[in-house]
């Protein structure tokens, strides 16, 4: 072992000076530097490690020369003072902090730390007991040793909520799903209950106001502004009319059918017919039509609101601006290739219970709750092949182009009866929106960075302040900056909404089936395709890499 004497502090008590001569104390060896080292008042020291292996190579080379009888010097260890590192991550939403304990030196202090949160702008979100541990946990280290923490963390800015509406009345398509209940607890099929009517001062709609969202603010203090709810407008139709008391309450100011529109309600006038025929003639009528019988075959009926069939429609069109709803069947017959005699039109939903060699075509969701047969079906919303217990359903033969996707009991027959489906075929078109709106963000970025740029430019505030002209000027640009602000935070938060859509669109748009799905069912999903060769049990269909897949997960 060395001798202890052959090290001691420096005058200055800052330095562990290290004396030796190779001919008397070498050869050396690192070990035996550090365990000199480790002697009291050297090992609280940082070793100077490059130094240490220095002196070990530069005495061994000395021993057994002339020049080994001479005293060689070096400064093998120093004091250091305790380190403060802060980490600011990326998102300027949380701030580490790492504390050193120190090698002989000024350990950290709370004033070290808040002249370093100073320097580094951490102002925001600071955590005083965190901070406070840290410091407990550092006087319990060894030199050299570390302890780590988050004292920091800034809020995230909460979105505002979207504005919703609140239906407070039934419509007349939903009576389809709600068959009266007998006194014995059986329930009657045919009948479906009284007509849904309202009357004055009804309470047709609530409206819950979009919200703008709360602010936050990172750990610099910069505030992060939210992206506000969307409004929707809530536009009083025919009949109705916004509480004078209450503007997001529309109630109704006559008596008649409730309608559902695009922006609220409307209530309609009810034309009350027995049939539909040749005796009574083709029907074009402002407002809704209840008809308590059948519409025979070559009829035409249209309505702006909706068209309740309490019997048949066979063979005949009928187009309606809301729903059309048939409590018994839809019948028709098939006329040449792809043409049908029958034909359903609505920009809401088409319910029934049956329908057959029918040409059906709903932007709002198509409802059968028993059989669709052998029919041309078109909605840019969901079918639904279904009663409520989900026990029955068939869905055999014609062409189903249904945008968000299809629900079915059965789809397809034992025969093999071609049936074709399409779904999920706009996700391309999203894709599109999602580009035309990523160039608008771009070219808004832009033109942001040319008003600030401009703004910059101007002169001191105080050469133009008194110049009312230039005031106004001034006052535009900001405000117009402040528009552009706004604009691209809402065409920001649009642009995730579609691209969240885009990443989910074929988990969301599929084919689920409660039962089965039999042989030669041609089924598209997107640009995906298959043509079943076999009975497939319950199921969900869909677009897994542009390959159809089977997903038998939901079986029971």
């Amino acid at each position: 072992m060395l001798s202890p004497e052959l090290i001691e502090l420096s005058v200055d008590n800052n330095f562990a000076e290290f004396k030796v001569t190779p001919n008397t104390h070498g050869p050396l060896t690192e070990e035996g530097i550090y365990t000199l080292l480790s002697l009291p008042d050297f090992d609280c020291l940082f070793p100077l490690e490059p130094i240490i292996q220095k002196a070990v190579i530069q005495v061994n080379q000395l021993c057994g020369q002339d020049d080994g009888q001479f005293e060689q010097f070096f400064q093998i260890a120093e004091r250091r003072n305790g380190l403060i590192e802060v980490e600011i991550h990326d998102d300027k939403m949380t701030a580490e902090m790492q504390l050193t304990a120190a090698w002989g030196g000024e350990e950290v202090t709370i004033q070290d730390v808040l002249k370093s949160l100073k320097t580094n702008n951490v102002g925001m979100g600071l955590s005083k007991v965190k901070i406070q541990t840290l410091l407990k946990q550092l006087t319990q280290l060894q030199p050299g040793q570390t302890c780590r923490s988050i004292i920091a963390s800034g809020k995230a800015a909460k979105n505002g909520t979207n504005a919703n509406i609140d239906r407070k009345v039934p419509l007349a398509r939903e009576r389809l799903l709600q068959p009266q209940e007998r006194e014995d607890g059986t329930v009657d099929m045919r009948n479906l209950g009284a007509v849904i009517m309202v009357k004055p001062k009804d309470l047709l709609i609530v409206k819950h106001p979009a919200t703008e969202g709360t602010k936050g603010y990172n750990i610099h203090g910069e505030v992060l502004t939210p992206v506000p709810g969307k409004d929707i407008k809530l536009t009083p139709g025919d009949g109705t009319a916004l509480d004078q008391n209450n503007p997001n309450h529309l109630i109704a100011i006559v008596a008649g059918q409730p309608v559902e529109t695009k922006t609220g309600m409307q209530v309609d006038d009810v034309l009350n017919i027995k049939d539909v025929d040749v005796g009574y003639g083709n029907i074009d009528f402002k407002g809704s039509i209840m008809i308590t019988g059948d519409v025979h075959e070559g009829m035409l009926v249209k309505s702006t609101g909706d068209i309740t069939v309490m019997g048949f429609v066979d063979s005949a069109t009928l187009i309606a601006d809301g729903d059309v709803i048939v409590s018994k069947g839809i019948i028709g017959r098939q006329l040449k290739e792809k043409e049908l005699s029958t034909k359903i039109k609505a920009k809401g939903q088409i319910c029934a219970q049956f329908i057959q060699y029918s040409d059906l075509d709903a932007q709002g969701e198509i409802l059968v709750t028993k059989q669709l047969l052998h029919s041309y079906t078109k909605t840019k919303q969901k079918l639904t092949v279904s009663d409520p217990t989900g026990r029955r359903g068939d869905l055999v033969g014609g062409i189903v182009k249904a945008d968000k996707g299809l629900k079915a009991v059965v789809i397809g027959a034992t025969a093999g009866t071609k049936t074709e489906v399409f779904c999920a075929m706009k996700q391309s078109d999203l894709k599109q929106n999602l580009k035309e709106l990523e160039q608008s963000i771009r070219e808004m970025v832009v033109a942001k960075l040319e008003l600030a740029a401009r703004l910059k430019k101007l002169p001191p505030k105080s050469e133009w302040q008194g110049d009312a002209m230039m005031v106004e000027q001034v006052k535009m640009m900001l405000d117009q900056k402040q528009l552009m602000v706004d604009e691209q935070a809402k065409e920001e938060a649009e642009f995730e909404l579609i691209k969240q859509e885009i990443e989910s669109y074929f988990l969301e748009n599929r084919i689920e089936v409660n039962k089965h799905i039999f042989a030669n069912v041609e089924l598209h999903i997107g640009n995906a395709f298959n043509r079943t060769q076999r009975e497939h049990g319950t199921c969900i269909v869909f677009n897994q890499n542009q390959e159809i897949a089977f997903d038998y997960s939901s079986r029971n």
